[in-house]
């Protein structure tokens, strides 16, 4: 009974947080209500039974991310005034809403066929994941089920993700480094070289 409390309380905080972030203007306050619901969503995970991917939701998006964002923030200049002679962009409302109802009504759809969570008899429970527990400490020797089936089991699929976790990071670090000023004695051979 306490975990539909708790799986209620959570997703009324994420509703009420994502119209929070779609009615503000402010872009520091949406930034902040982005980590927020990053890390409502990893308490979702964790009642879930999902610690490893509650883990990474709070790291990366809570974390992260919004120390990226609000970086951008602080590195980007105020916006400029808009000129008053601009044409007022067309606002096509109904469009998105009809992109998003039918979205939303084909993710509906599709979950009709999903076995109740914990359900015995789903097919996750009564074949991959018995063969995961009678076999995973013989054949790969590591005694952590969720260890075994990440490292062992889909190895390549573990390392494919790191690869681009790492791509990712390498950009995002390019990104950030940016263009450095040169030093004043270059910039005063560069002048010199000018003036002669």
């Amino acid at each position: 009974m306490i975990d539909i409390v708790i799986d209620i309380t959570l997703l009324a905080f994420l509703a009420i947080t994502s119209v929070a972030i779609v009615r503000m203007t402010n872009l520091f306050a949406i930034v902040m209500l982005f980590g927020i619901f990053s890390l409502l969503s990893a308490g979702l995970f964790v009642v879930m039974d999902a610690p490893d991917v509650a883990f990474t939701e709070a790291a990366v998006g809570a974390g992260i991310s919004t120390v990226l964002m609000l970086a951008t923030l602080a590195l980007v200049k105020k916006p400029r005034e808009p000129f008053y002679n601009e044409a007022p962009h067309a606002h096509r409302a109904w469009l998105s809403l009809v992109v998003v109802a039918v979205t939303g009504a084909a993710l509906v759809y599709g979950t009709w066929d999903i076995p109740r969570f914990g359900d015995p008899d789903a097919p996750a429970q009564t074949h991959v994941a018995r063969y995961y527990i009678e076999n995973a400490l013989p054949e790969t020797g590591v005694p952590n089920i969720v260890t075994a089936v990440l490292a062992s089991y889909r190895g390549f699929d573990t390392l494919g993700e790191v690869a681009v976790i790492f791509t990712a990071a390498v950009a995002v670090l390019l990104l950030i480094g940016g263009r450095r000023s040169k030093p004043a004695v270059e910039k005063k051979d560069k002048r010199e070289q000018d003036e002669a």
